[in-house]
Formats: structure tokens, C-alpha cells, sequence
């Protein structure tokens, strides 16, 4: 159960670790379509990596652990995944090319460690990090669809799948919670994906960056805030924009719907478009971006105020 706390968004303790279903599907779902010869080895064990994530997630859920036992798992499970991955391919911001196989695959074990806090920071309103969930993975599947990425494919309808099961039940008021097994585990799923469909050439780095763009923009925002203010970023807080926006409207629905909208008619298309003009990514990218980038710092992220 999670008791609220002064900083909860919610008045009533809930059953929360719901995301284990969501954790046990996807893996599941991995291990056969390796057993079934669709998924290779390395790609199999890199997902894998995810599991300690969910491991470490279920005991913080009921025990509370502190950052020293969690950090040390992040940072296995990430280099363990970009590992079995071969590291990370080459980055294109524009004409330049960056191939630096040492730096990109530690780029790449950081953005997973990112990647799987920043979930965990967003999961904080009803429905949020699981629609989120079900956009990210409906746009990797529309835009690998006509690919020969089979991986991304089923992954993708995977993550989906499971996360509108769940998000039924945690759509505002939540009946249940993701708990951080659910969050984090999809935090840094949607990492490994991500380097998949790199490797695999059906998207790029920029495509990734704009379908996360809220979440990535409002907890990045948020932290880079709170540690110029000399705060303890790992701290729970209710300081992220979006947490802001739902005591500004006190509705956790009208926040996830406004999210969703921005995904849809917004960051989406112009996911679409990196993967049409990959020489003009980086700048798309930063066209979709930046917009969020002002809302974000207009709501006060990061002050507690």
C-alpha cells in the first residue's frame, strides 16, 4: 500500500507495485521470442538488464531502499545491457558525426541510468507514466511498421499492450499504483529499445528525445534546478511542472490529457519527420523541444515554492 505523505498527490493509501504485470509480461514475451529464434541472444540479455531494475524497484517499493543500494544496480543493469549491445553506434547532429565508440557507450550507460530515474520522477499524477507508456510505444511501432525492425515490433506492441491493461486501472481517480518496479523498469526498457532501433537503423537518437520529450524535459529541468539550489535531487519532492500543473488545476486527468495531446498532435509528428530527414534530426529536435522547455520553466520547475 502507499500511504500518503505531505508531499503525495493522493489523500488515500493505494495498492501500488501494479507495474509488475506490465514488468512480467515484457520479459516474458522476450525470453520466447529468444526461445522462438525471433530475438537473438545479445538482444535477449540486454533486455534482461531491465529485470535487476524491476528487482531493485519491488524492494524499494517495500522497504524503501536507500540511493547507496540502488545506484550500484542502475549502474550494473546499464553497462550490463550496453555490454551485450556492443555499445552504442554512431551519433549524427546534422553533418557531424560522431564516432567515439568509448564515449557513446558511456553516454548511452548514463542516458539508461537517466533514462530509468527521470520514469521513476515522472510517475507521480494518475495515469501518467503509463500513457505515457502507451504513446512512446504506439509511435515506435507506426514509425518502424514498414521496417524490417521485427524486434522493435514486438517489443513495441508488448509495452503497449500491457501498459493500457494497466493504465484502465490507474487512470484518475487510481485504483492502483505503478510503483517504481513498474516505472523504473519502463524507464530503462524504453532505453534498451531505443539503442535496438538505433542499432537497427530504423530510428535515431533524435526520434527518442522528442517521443520522451515531456518527461525528459520536465525532470531534467527539475533536477538541474534543484542541484543549483543545493538540493539532494534523489529526494522525493513535488516540485516537477507537471506536479505543479495538477495543483494548479487540482485534476490529475486534465494534466495526463493536456501530455497526451501535446504527444499526439505535437512531439509525434516531428518523431515521424527525424526518421524521414535523419540530416535534419538534431534540429527538429530541438524545434519540438524547445517550446517544452519554456512551459516547463514558466511552471516553476524545480522550486518548491
Amino acid at each position: 500500500m502507499d500511504t500518503p505523505v505531505p508531499r503525495s498527490a493522493h489523500s488515500n493509501p493505494v495498492p501500488t507495485s501494479g507495474g509488475l504485470s506490465i514488468v512480467l509480461l515484457l520479459l516474458v514475451v522476450t525470453l520466447l521470442s529468444y526461445l522462438r529464434g525471433e530475438l537473438p541472444l545479445a538482444e535477449c540479455m540486454a533486455l534482461m538488464g531491465a529485470a535487476a531494475i524491476a528487482g531493485i524497484g519491488l524492494a524499494d517499493d517495500m522497504v524503501k531502499l536507500d540511493i547507496k543500494w540502488r545506484m550500484p544496480v542502475q549502474v550494473l543493469a546499464a553497462v550490463w545491457s550496453v555490454w551485450w549491445l556492443g555499445g552504442s553506434p554512431t551519433l549524427l547532429i546534422g553533418s557531424w558525426v560522431i564516432d567515439l565508440p568509448w564515449l557513446l557507450s558511456f553516454a548511452a550507460v548514463v542516458s539508461l541510468i537517466w533514462l530509468l530515474n527521470l520514469y521513476n520522477f515522472m510517475d507521480g499524477i494518475d495515469g501518467m507514466a503509463a500513457s505515457q507508456a502507451c504513446f512512446v510505444s504506439l509511435a515506435t511501432l507506426l514509425i518502424v511498421i514498414n521496417s524490417d525492425d521485427q524486434a522493435v515490433k514486438l517489443l513495441s506492441v508488448t509495452v503497449l499492450a500491457a501498459s493500457a491493461g494497466f493504465l484502465i486501472w490507474n487512470w484518475a481517480p487510481a485504483r492502483i499504483f505503478m510503483g517504481d518496479v513498474g516505472s523504473g523498469f519502463l524507464g530503462f526498457a524504453f532505453g534498451v529499445i531505443a539503442l535496438l532501433a538505433i542499432h537497427h537503423g530504423s530510428m535515431n537518437v533524435w526520434t527518442w528525445l522528442l517521443l520522451l520529450g515531456v518527461f525528459v524535459v520536465d525532470a531534467t529541468v527539475t533536477l538541474l534546478h534543484r542541484f543549483i539550489n543545493g538540493e539532494k535531487w534523489y529526494e522525493g519532492h513535488s516540485s516537477h511542472a507537471y506536479q505543479k500543473a495538477a495543483r494548479y488545476f487540482n485534476s490529475h486527468s486534465r494534466v495526463t490529457i493536456t501530455v497526451i495531446a501535446v504527444n499526439v498532435f505535437w512531439l509525434g509528428p516531428l518523431a515521424w519527420l527525424t526518421v524521414r530527414q535523419p540530416g535534419y534530426a538534431s534540429l527538429i529536435a530541438v524545434i519540438g523541444l524547445a517550446p517544452l522547455v519554456w512551459v516547463t520553466l514558466r511552471l516553476g520547475a524545480g522550486k518548491n515554492s
